[in-house]
Protein backbone atom coordinates (compact mmCIF):
# COMPACT_ATOMS: atom_id res chain seq x y z
CA UNK A 1 0.00 0.00 0.00
CA UNK A 2 1.51 3.35 -1.09
CA UNK A 3 1.10 5.73 1.86
CA UNK A 4 3.07 8.62 0.40
CA UNK A 5 0.02 10.84 -0.17
CA UNK A 6 -0.69 10.82 3.57
CA UNK A 7 2.74 10.49 5.18
CA UNK A 8 4.88 12.58 2.81
CA UNK A 9 4.81 16.32 2.32
CA UNK A 10 7.91 17.34 0.43
CA UNK A 11 6.69 20.92 0.27
CA UNK A 12 7.34 21.40 3.97
CA UNK A 13 10.33 23.62 4.69
CA UNK A 14 12.70 22.63 7.49
CA UNK A 15 13.16 26.24 8.60
CA UNK A 16 9.38 26.62 8.94
CA UNK A 17 9.12 23.40 10.97
CA UNK A 18 11.85 24.61 13.32
CA UNK A 19 10.31 28.06 13.68
CA UNK A 20 6.90 26.53 14.41
CA UNK A 21 8.36 24.37 17.21
CA UNK A 22 5.68 21.67 17.08
CA UNK A 23 7.79 18.78 15.77
CA UNK A 24 10.85 16.77 16.67
CA UNK A 25 12.84 16.36 13.46
CA UNK A 26 14.86 13.23 12.70
CA UNK A 27 17.37 12.54 9.93
CA UNK A 28 18.17 9.00 8.79
CA UNK A 29 20.41 7.31 6.29
CA UNK A 30 18.02 4.91 4.57
CA UNK A 31 18.16 2.36 1.79
CA UNK A 32 15.05 0.68 0.35
CA UNK A 33 15.20 -3.01 -0.44
CA UNK A 34 15.57 -3.97 -4.07
CA UNK A 35 12.39 -3.35 -6.00
CA UNK A 36 11.07 -0.60 -3.70
CA UNK A 37 11.02 3.11 -4.44
CA UNK A 38 12.48 5.58 -1.90
CA UNK A 39 9.49 7.89 -1.32
CA UNK A 40 6.86 5.16 -0.74
CA UNK A 41 9.37 3.35 1.48
CA UNK A 42 9.99 6.53 3.49
CA UNK A 43 6.25 7.07 3.81
CA UNK A 44 5.80 3.51 5.07
CA UNK A 45 8.59 4.12 7.59
CA UNK A 46 6.88 7.30 8.87
CA UNK A 47 3.52 5.57 9.03
CA UNK A 48 4.91 2.69 11.06
CA UNK A 49 6.57 5.25 13.35
CA UNK A 50 3.31 7.02 14.09
CA UNK A 51 -0.36 6.54 13.18
CA UNK A 52 -0.22 4.18 10.21
CA UNK A 53 -1.16 0.54 9.68
CA UNK A 54 -0.60 -1.83 6.79
CA UNK A 55 -4.23 -1.51 5.71
CA UNK A 56 -6.87 1.22 5.79
CA UNK A 57 -8.83 1.03 9.04
CA UNK A 58 -12.23 2.41 9.95
CA UNK A 59 -11.07 3.98 13.24
CA UNK A 60 -8.85 6.70 11.73
CA UNK A 61 -10.39 10.17 12.13
CA UNK A 62 -9.36 13.71 11.27
CA UNK A 63 -7.60 14.25 14.60
CA UNK A 64 -5.50 11.13 14.07
CA UNK A 65 -4.37 12.42 10.69
CA UNK A 66 -3.27 15.62 12.43
CA UNK A 67 -0.57 13.76 14.37
CA UNK A 68 0.89 11.80 11.47
CA UNK A 69 4.66 11.71 11.19
CA UNK A 70 5.55 13.39 7.90
CA UNK A 71 8.45 12.76 5.57
CA UNK A 72 9.61 16.18 4.40
CA UNK A 73 12.83 15.30 2.57
CA UNK A 74 14.20 12.32 0.63
CA UNK A 75 17.57 13.07 -0.98
CA UNK A 76 19.66 10.58 -2.95
CA UNK A 77 23.32 10.09 -2.03
CA UNK A 78 26.03 8.96 -4.40
CA UNK A 79 26.31 5.46 -2.91
CA UNK A 80 22.66 4.54 -3.40
CA UNK A 81 21.57 5.53 0.10
CA UNK A 82 19.08 8.30 0.86
CA UNK A 83 18.87 11.02 3.47
CA UNK A 84 15.37 10.70 4.87
CA UNK A 85 13.99 13.39 7.18
CA UNK A 86 10.81 12.98 9.20
CA UNK A 87 8.87 15.47 11.34
CA UNK A 88 7.26 13.85 14.39
CA UNK A 89 4.53 15.94 16.09
CA UNK A 90 5.34 16.68 19.72
CA UNK A 91 1.95 15.31 20.71
CA UNK A 92 2.92 11.79 19.63
CA UNK A 93 5.45 11.34 22.41
CA UNK A 94 4.52 9.77 25.73
CA UNK A 95 4.53 11.92 28.89
CA UNK A 96 4.86 10.90 32.52
CA UNK A 97 1.61 10.54 34.44
CA UNK A 98 3.39 11.82 37.57
CA UNK A 99 4.80 15.10 36.28
CA UNK A 100 4.01 15.45 32.57
CA UNK A 101 7.65 15.25 31.55
CA UNK A 102 9.05 13.59 28.43
CA UNK A 103 11.01 10.35 28.19
CA UNK A 104 13.69 8.94 25.91
CA UNK A 105 11.99 5.53 25.97
CA UNK A 106 9.05 6.98 24.03
CA UNK A 107 11.35 8.87 21.66
CA UNK A 108 13.22 5.66 20.77
CA UNK A 109 10.06 3.55 20.58
CA UNK A 110 8.71 5.78 17.83
CA UNK A 111 11.85 6.79 15.95
CA UNK A 112 13.66 3.41 15.86
CA UNK A 113 10.89 1.04 16.89
CA UNK A 114 9.14 -1.42 14.59
CA UNK A 115 10.40 0.49 11.58
CA UNK A 116 13.80 -1.19 12.02
CA UNK A 117 12.39 -4.52 10.86
CA UNK A 118 10.19 -3.49 7.93
CA UNK A 119 10.15 -5.69 4.84
CA UNK A 120 10.75 -2.85 2.37
CA UNK A 121 13.64 -1.20 4.25
CA UNK A 122 17.14 -2.59 3.76
CA UNK A 123 18.35 -0.37 6.61
CA UNK A 124 17.68 2.99 8.23
CA UNK A 125 19.94 4.60 10.82
CA UNK A 126 19.12 7.76 12.73
CA UNK A 127 22.08 10.13 12.38
CA UNK A 128 20.75 13.37 13.90
CA UNK A 129 17.65 14.86 15.47
CA UNK A 130 16.35 18.25 16.52
CA UNK A 131 14.29 18.98 19.65
CA UNK A 132 12.25 22.21 19.81
CA UNK A 133 12.28 24.29 22.97
CA UNK A 134 8.80 23.15 24.04
CA UNK A 135 9.94 19.53 24.18
CA UNK A 136 13.47 20.26 25.38
CA UNK A 137 12.05 21.81 28.55
CA UNK A 138 10.32 18.50 29.36
CA UNK A 139 13.57 16.52 29.67
CA UNK A 140 15.56 16.40 32.91
CA UNK A 141 18.97 17.46 31.63
CA UNK A 142 22.05 17.18 33.87
CA UNK A 143 21.93 18.12 37.54
CA UNK A 144 25.74 18.22 37.82
CA UNK A 145 28.82 18.23 35.61
CA UNK A 146 32.58 18.82 35.69
CA UNK A 147 32.14 22.19 37.41
CA UNK A 148 30.91 20.30 40.49
CA UNK A 149 34.05 18.15 40.41
CA UNK A 150 36.19 21.28 40.10
CA UNK A 151 34.45 22.67 43.17
CA UNK A 152 35.27 19.54 45.20
CA UNK A 153 38.86 19.69 43.93
CA UNK A 154 39.14 23.36 44.91
CA UNK A 155 39.60 24.63 41.36
CA UNK A 156 38.17 27.55 39.42
CA UNK A 157 34.60 27.04 38.27
CA UNK A 158 35.48 28.11 34.70
CA UNK A 159 38.21 26.38 32.71
CA UNK A 160 39.23 24.28 35.69
CA UNK A 161 41.03 21.90 33.34
CA UNK A 162 41.44 18.17 32.98
CA UNK A 163 40.43 15.88 35.82
CA UNK A 164 43.22 13.28 35.93
CA UNK A 165 41.62 9.87 36.19
CA UNK A 166 42.09 6.15 35.73
CA UNK A 167 40.40 2.77 35.65
CA UNK A 168 42.03 0.26 37.96
CA UNK A 169 43.58 -2.52 35.88
CA UNK A 170 42.78 -5.33 35.55
CA UNK A 171 39.17 -4.22 35.61
CA UNK A 172 38.06 -7.65 36.81
CA UNK A 173 39.93 -10.16 38.95
CA UNK A 174 41.21 -8.06 41.85
CA UNK A 175 40.07 -8.84 45.38
CA UNK A 176 39.01 -5.94 47.61
CA UNK A 177 42.37 -5.13 49.21
CA UNK A 178 44.51 -5.14 46.03
CA UNK A 179 41.86 -3.00 44.34
CA UNK A 180 41.81 -0.49 47.18
CA UNK A 181 45.61 -0.47 47.38
CA UNK A 182 45.77 0.38 43.65
CA UNK A 183 43.29 3.21 44.25
CA UNK A 184 45.49 4.61 47.00
CA UNK A 185 48.60 4.53 44.81
CA UNK A 186 46.93 6.34 41.92
CA UNK A 187 45.34 8.94 44.19
CA UNK A 188 48.78 9.95 45.43
CA UNK A 189 49.31 11.42 41.95
CA UNK A 190 45.85 11.76 40.37
CA UNK A 191 42.31 12.97 41.02
CA UNK A 192 39.68 10.48 39.92
CA UNK A 193 39.13 6.72 39.82
CA UNK A 194 36.18 4.94 38.28
CA UNK A 195 34.82 1.46 38.56
CA UNK A 196 34.73 -0.07 35.12
CA UNK A 197 31.48 -1.16 33.53
CA UNK A 198 31.44 -4.84 34.66
CA UNK A 199 32.48 -4.19 38.27
CA UNK A 200 29.90 -4.44 41.00
CA UNK A 201 29.37 -7.17 43.56
CA UNK A 202 31.42 -10.14 42.32
CA UNK A 203 31.79 -13.09 44.68
CA UNK A 204 35.56 -12.49 44.91
CA UNK A 205 35.09 -8.76 45.53
CA UNK A 206 31.91 -8.16 47.55
CA UNK A 207 30.75 -4.56 47.20
CA UNK A 208 30.39 -3.94 50.93
CA UNK A 209 33.98 -4.97 51.59
CA UNK A 210 35.46 -3.30 48.51
CA UNK A 211 33.69 0.03 48.98
CA UNK A 212 34.70 0.19 52.66
CA UNK A 213 38.36 -0.28 51.75
CA UNK A 214 38.19 2.23 48.86
CA UNK A 215 36.60 4.82 51.15
CA UNK A 216 39.45 4.28 53.60
CA UNK A 217 42.00 4.63 50.77
CA UNK A 218 40.42 7.93 49.79
CA UNK A 219 40.69 9.26 53.35
CA UNK A 220 44.32 8.22 53.61
CA UNK A 221 45.22 9.62 50.17
CA UNK A 222 43.57 12.94 51.02
CA UNK A 223 45.48 13.08 54.30
CA UNK A 224 48.76 12.25 52.54
CA UNK A 225 48.38 14.78 49.70
CA UNK A 226 46.21 17.48 51.23
CA UNK A 227 44.06 17.25 48.07
CA UNK A 228 40.48 16.10 47.49
CA UNK A 229 40.00 12.84 45.59
CA UNK A 230 37.08 11.50 43.53
CA UNK A 231 35.61 8.03 42.97
CA UNK A 232 32.95 6.82 40.52
CA UNK A 233 31.12 3.75 41.81
CA UNK A 234 29.12 1.45 39.55
CA UNK A 235 25.53 1.07 40.79
CA UNK A 236 24.11 -0.54 37.62
CA UNK A 237 21.63 -3.36 38.16
CA UNK A 238 18.55 -4.89 36.54
CA UNK A 239 16.41 -4.05 39.57
CA UNK A 240 15.85 -0.35 40.40
CA UNK A 241 15.62 -1.18 44.09
CA UNK A 242 19.03 -2.86 43.88
CA UNK A 243 20.45 0.28 42.26
CA UNK A 244 19.04 2.40 45.07
CA UNK A 245 20.43 0.02 47.70
CA UNK A 246 23.88 0.15 46.12
CA UNK A 247 23.80 3.94 45.93
CA UNK A 248 22.73 4.33 49.54
CA UNK A 249 25.35 1.83 50.73
CA UNK A 250 28.08 3.76 48.91
CA UNK A 251 27.02 7.14 50.28
CA UNK A 252 26.75 5.75 53.81
CA UNK A 253 30.23 4.23 53.54
CA UNK A 254 31.97 7.30 52.11
CA UNK A 255 30.11 9.41 54.71
CA UNK A 256 31.86 12.80 54.99
CA UNK A 257 33.26 12.26 51.48
CA UNK A 258 29.89 11.51 49.87
CA UNK A 259 30.20 14.64 47.72
CA UNK A 260 33.39 13.14 46.28
CA UNK A 261 31.46 10.19 44.82
CA UNK A 262 29.96 9.84 41.35
CA UNK A 263 27.58 7.06 40.37
CA UNK A 264 28.42 5.11 37.23
CA UNK A 265 25.49 3.64 35.29
CA UNK A 266 25.83 1.44 32.21
CA UNK A 267 23.42 3.58 30.23
CA UNK A 268 23.27 1.65 26.97
CA UNK A 269 22.77 -1.85 28.38
CA UNK A 270 20.84 -0.59 31.42
CA UNK A 271 18.74 1.73 29.28
CA UNK A 272 17.05 5.08 29.84
CA UNK A 273 15.22 3.78 32.91
CA UNK A 274 18.50 3.14 34.75
CA UNK A 275 19.84 6.59 33.84
CA UNK A 276 16.65 8.37 34.84
CA UNK A 277 16.42 6.46 38.13
CA UNK A 278 19.92 7.61 39.09
CA UNK A 279 19.31 11.17 37.86
CA UNK A 280 16.12 11.54 39.89
CA UNK A 281 16.84 9.48 43.00
CA UNK A 282 20.41 10.76 43.48
CA UNK A 283 20.36 14.29 42.02
CA UNK A 284 23.23 15.35 44.27
CA UNK A 285 25.71 12.90 42.69
CA UNK A 286 27.60 13.22 39.43
CA UNK A 287 25.86 10.81 37.01
CA UNK A 288 28.60 8.98 35.11
CA UNK A 289 27.09 7.48 31.94
CA UNK A 290 29.11 4.50 30.72
CA UNK A 291 28.16 3.53 27.17
CA UNK A 292 29.43 -0.07 27.10
CA UNK A 293 27.79 -1.97 24.24
CA UNK A 294 26.79 1.09 22.21
CA UNK A 295 28.94 0.02 19.26
CA UNK A 296 26.33 -2.62 18.43
CA UNK A 297 24.27 0.17 16.88
CA UNK A 298 26.51 3.27 16.71
CA UNK A 299 29.56 1.85 14.91
CA UNK A 300 30.08 2.79 11.28
CA UNK A 301 29.71 -0.87 10.34
CA UNK A 302 26.16 -0.93 11.73
CA UNK A 303 23.53 0.27 9.28
CA UNK A 304 20.64 0.29 11.76
CA UNK A 305 19.79 1.96 15.03
CA UNK A 306 21.48 5.31 15.63
CA UNK A 307 24.92 6.90 15.51
CA UNK A 308 27.22 8.29 18.20
CA UNK A 309 25.96 11.86 17.81
CA UNK A 310 22.37 10.75 18.41
CA UNK A 311 23.47 8.74 21.45
CA UNK A 312 25.26 11.74 22.95
CA UNK A 313 22.31 14.08 22.44
CA UNK A 314 19.98 11.61 24.14
CA UNK A 315 22.41 11.29 27.07
CA UNK A 316 22.32 15.05 27.65
CA UNK A 317 18.53 15.10 27.48
CA UNK A 318 18.33 12.30 30.04
CA UNK A 319 20.61 14.10 32.47
CA UNK A 320 24.05 12.49 32.18
CA UNK A 321 26.62 14.56 34.07
CA UNK A 322 29.37 13.01 31.99
CA UNK A 323 29.50 10.39 29.26
CA UNK A 324 32.30 8.46 27.62
CA UNK A 325 32.97 9.94 24.20
CA UNK A 326 36.00 7.94 23.12
CA UNK A 327 39.26 9.53 22.12
CA UNK A 328 38.41 10.89 18.64
CA UNK A 329 41.03 8.70 17.05
CA UNK A 330 43.80 9.53 19.56
CA UNK A 331 43.41 6.33 21.61
CA UNK A 332 42.79 2.61 21.08
CA UNK A 333 39.06 2.77 20.27
CA UNK A 334 37.49 3.45 16.89
CA UNK A 335 37.12 7.17 16.39
CA UNK A 336 37.74 10.13 14.16
CA UNK A 337 39.10 13.61 14.73
CA UNK A 338 35.91 15.18 13.38
CA UNK A 339 34.01 13.62 16.27
CA UNK A 340 34.76 16.75 18.29
CA UNK A 341 31.29 17.70 16.98
CA UNK A 342 30.05 15.19 19.55
CA UNK A 343 31.89 16.93 22.39
CA UNK A 344 30.62 20.34 21.28
CA UNK A 345 27.06 19.02 21.20
CA UNK A 346 27.46 17.92 24.82
CA UNK A 347 29.20 21.08 26.04
CA UNK A 348 27.80 24.05 24.17
CA UNK A 349 24.48 25.84 24.41
CA UNK A 350 24.20 25.95 20.61
CA UNK A 351 25.95 23.35 18.45
CA UNK A 352 25.85 22.09 14.89
CA UNK A 353 25.15 18.43 14.28
CA UNK A 354 25.32 16.55 11.02
CA UNK A 355 21.97 17.94 9.84
CA UNK A 356 20.55 20.18 12.58
CA UNK A 357 21.70 23.05 14.73
CA UNK A 358 20.54 22.39 18.28
CA UNK A 359 19.82 25.21 20.73
CA UNK A 360 19.89 23.75 24.26
CA UNK A 361 18.24 26.84 25.78
CA UNK A 362 20.44 26.88 28.85
CA UNK A 363 20.31 23.15 29.67
CA UNK A 364 23.39 22.32 31.74
CA UNK A 365 26.23 20.79 29.68
CA UNK A 366 27.29 17.17 29.84
CA UNK A 367 31.03 16.61 30.35
CA UNK A 368 33.03 14.45 27.90
CA UNK A 369 34.83 11.56 29.60
CA UNK A 370 37.88 10.53 27.60
CA UNK A 371 39.05 6.93 27.83
CA UNK A 372 40.44 4.13 25.72
CA UNK A 373 44.20 3.81 25.25
CA UNK A 374 45.22 7.34 26.21
CA UNK A 375 48.52 8.19 27.84
CA UNK A 376 50.47 11.37 28.56
CA UNK A 377 52.01 11.46 25.08
CA UNK A 378 48.65 11.46 23.29
CA UNK A 379 47.02 14.19 25.37
CA UNK A 380 48.45 17.32 23.65
CA UNK A 381 47.19 16.25 20.22
CA UNK A 382 43.78 15.46 21.67
CA UNK A 383 43.56 18.88 23.35
CA UNK A 384 44.71 20.62 20.18
CA UNK A 385 41.93 18.91 18.24
CA UNK A 386 39.26 19.64 20.84
CA UNK A 387 40.44 23.18 21.54
CA UNK A 388 40.37 22.92 25.34
CA UNK A 389 41.13 20.51 28.19
CA UNK A 390 37.96 20.70 30.30
CA UNK A 391 37.38 16.95 30.29
CA UNK A 392 37.56 13.97 32.59
CA UNK A 393 40.34 11.74 31.34
CA UNK A 394 40.66 8.13 32.45
CA UNK A 395 43.87 6.34 31.49
CA UNK A 396 44.13 2.73 32.64
CA UNK A 397 47.23 1.43 30.93
CA UNK A 398 48.40 5.03 30.50
CA UNK A 399 48.76 5.23 34.27
CA UNK A 400 49.42 1.68 35.45
CA UNK A 401 51.59 0.94 32.41
CA UNK A 402 54.14 3.58 33.43
CA UNK A 403 57.50 1.99 34.14
CA UNK A 404 57.66 3.63 37.58
CA UNK A 405 54.14 2.64 38.63
CA UNK A 406 50.76 4.27 39.19
CA UNK A 407 51.90 7.37 41.09
CA UNK A 408 54.36 8.31 38.36
CA UNK A 409 51.78 7.44 35.69
CA UNK A 410 49.25 9.80 37.25
CA UNK A 411 51.81 12.56 37.57
CA UNK A 412 52.89 12.13 33.95
CA UNK A 413 49.29 12.77 32.85
CA UNK A 414 49.11 15.87 35.02
CA UNK A 415 52.45 17.10 33.67
CA UNK A 416 51.35 16.58 30.05
CA UNK A 417 48.29 18.69 30.75
CA UNK A 418 50.39 21.39 32.37
CA UNK A 419 52.77 21.46 29.40
CA UNK A 420 49.86 21.87 26.98
CA UNK A 421 48.22 24.65 28.99
CA UNK A 422 51.56 26.51 29.15
CA UNK A 423 52.26 25.98 25.46
CA UNK A 424 55.49 24.07 26.07
CA UNK A 425 56.62 21.26 23.79
CA UNK A 426 56.17 17.92 25.56
CA UNK A 427 59.73 16.72 25.00
CA UNK A 428 61.11 19.99 26.33
CA UNK A 429 58.86 19.78 29.40
CA UNK A 430 59.95 16.17 29.99
CA UNK A 431 63.58 17.26 30.38
CA UNK A 432 62.76 18.67 33.80
CA UNK A 433 59.90 16.33 34.80
CA UNK A 434 60.95 12.77 35.58
CA UNK A 435 57.48 11.24 35.43
CA UNK A 436 56.76 12.66 31.96
CA UNK A 437 60.18 11.56 30.79
CA UNK A 438 59.29 8.11 32.08
CA UNK A 439 56.15 8.14 29.96
CA UNK A 440 58.30 8.49 26.84
CA UNK A 441 60.28 5.44 27.91
CA UNK A 442 57.13 3.53 28.92
CA UNK A 443 55.31 4.07 25.63
CA UNK A 444 58.13 4.15 23.05
CA UNK A 445 55.91 3.27 20.09
CA UNK A 446 53.77 6.37 20.66
CA UNK A 447 56.89 8.43 21.41
CA UNK A 448 58.56 7.43 18.14
CA UNK A 449 55.41 8.12 16.15
CA UNK A 450 54.39 11.41 17.77
CA UNK A 451 57.74 12.93 18.78
CA UNK A 452 60.52 11.97 16.31
CA UNK A 453 63.93 12.70 17.74
CA UNK A 454 62.83 12.43 21.37
CA UNK A 455 65.54 9.89 22.20
CA UNK A 456 68.33 12.29 21.26
CA UNK A 457 66.79 15.18 23.15
CA UNK A 458 66.14 13.13 26.28
CA UNK A 459 69.37 11.14 25.87
CA UNK A 460 67.59 7.77 25.88
CA UNK A 461 69.28 4.86 24.12
CA UNK A 462 67.32 2.94 21.50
Amino acid sequence: MDQSKRYCNLNLKEADLIADGRHILCAYIMKPKAGYEPIPTAAHFAAESSTGTNVEVCTTDDFTRGVDALVYEVTALEDGDYVMKIAYPNALFDRNVSDGRAMIVSFLTLTIGNNQGMSDVEYAKMVDFYVPREMLMLFDGPAMNIADMWRVLGRAQVNGGMVVGTIIKPKLGLRPKPFADACYQFWLGGDFIKNDEPQGNQVFAPMKETIALVADSMRRAQDATGEAKLFSANITADDPFEMIRRGELILETFAENASHVAFLVDGYVGGPSAITLCRRYFPGQFLHYHRAGHGAVTSRQSKRGYNVLTHMKMARLQGASGIHTGTMGFGKMEGHKEEKMVAYMLERDVADGLYYRQDWHGMKPTTPIISGGMNALRLPGFFDNLGHSNVIQTSGGGAFGHKAGAIAGARSLRQAHEAWTRGIDLVTFAMDHAELRGAFESFPHDADHLYPGWREKLKVAA
